[in-house]
């Protein structure tokens, strides 16, 4: 089995029709059962989407899914090749003045069920870009949540607070499986990645038998500019996308994904596969 994440950055890309292309080949080639996406937005003013090929809307999302939906495109050129998916996606705030950006998840081998989602931001004005959500559904008897955090040091919705509140959503009996961007870099003490560590959360990465460097932004983005020449982070870069389970899961590999010529957004992707 194998769980894939990856802040796709999605229209905002350049040469974004490449890249989709780029991204769906890739799928195509590892099969990856579960992948969770962070950044997958839609125009504002495209036209609802006729054919949803596969969706699985949450509850009371209030957004409707428009035609250029990032998710919803990788779902139907999956279907025009013959594979089917399942997938839900829910927006949470206005990007860059002209998106609804919000999360997704998409299942290539068990369809989704029970998708839900809520802020775990004290923020919850859609116009106001620290919005944050977290969107889950399980999938054969497993739980899988997709989120795109904020800062640890944020003055006015810290990290700390949006992890208090995500927690409450994530307490299944079942395994759970905890996948995005937390904008926590696993290299710095005393934040956020060490909170959910001691949450009593399992990162795969250190898990996996065989690893890489784990590094997914090597470069100035939004929301870091200038931060990585802090001494932490030894110039190096940041490992700030993760995947975390709640139960100690045998893994036998955690890789760096969309980090060469192949790229398709500012962060790099982390993919791992669970040991048969």
């Amino acid at each position: 089995m194998k769980i894939l994440t990856i802040n796709t950055h999605s229209l905002v890309e350049q040469d974004y029709e490449h890249k989709l292309i780029q991204f769906v080949a890739f799928i195509l080639k590892e099969q990856p059962d579960i992948i969770a996406m962070q950044e997958v937005n839609q125009s504002i003013d495209a036209p609802i989407a006729e054919e949803l090929a596969g969706y699985c809307p949450c509850p009371n999302a209030a957004v409707p899914v428009r035609a250029d939906n990032h998710a919803l495109q990788v779902a139907l050129r999956l279907q025009n090749v013959g594979i089917s998916c399942s997938w839900t996606w829910v927006s949470a705030k206005i990007g860059y003045g002209k998106y609804d950006e919000g999360v997704a998840i998409v299942s290539l081998s068990h369809e989704l069920e029970h998708p839900h989602y809520r802020y775990i931001s004290r923020i919850t004005d859609y116009e106001n870009w620290k919005s944050r959500t977290i969107l889950g559904a399980k999938i054969a008897n497993e739980w899988y949540y997709t989120v795109h955090m904020g800062w640890w040091n944020d003055e006015d919705d810290p990290f700390q607070q949006q992890w208090e509140a995500a927690q409450q959503t994530l307490r299944h009996a079942e395994t759970v499986w905890l996948m995005g961007d937390f904008n926590n870099p696993a290299e710095l003490p005393r934040q956020g990645y060490e909170l959910v560590q001691q949450s009593g959360w399992y990162d795969t990465y250190l898990l996996a038998e065989e690893k890489d460097s784990g590094i997914t932004v090597q470069e100035a983005i939004d929301g870091w500019r200038n931060q990585l020449e802090n001494p932490a982070l030894c110039g190096n870069g940041m490992r700030i996308d993760q995947i975390w389970s709640s139960r100690k899961v045998p893994i036998a590999k955690s890789e760096v994904v969309f980090s060469g010529e192949d790229k398709i957004s500012d962060h790099f992707g982390v993919m791992i596969t669970l040991k048969k």
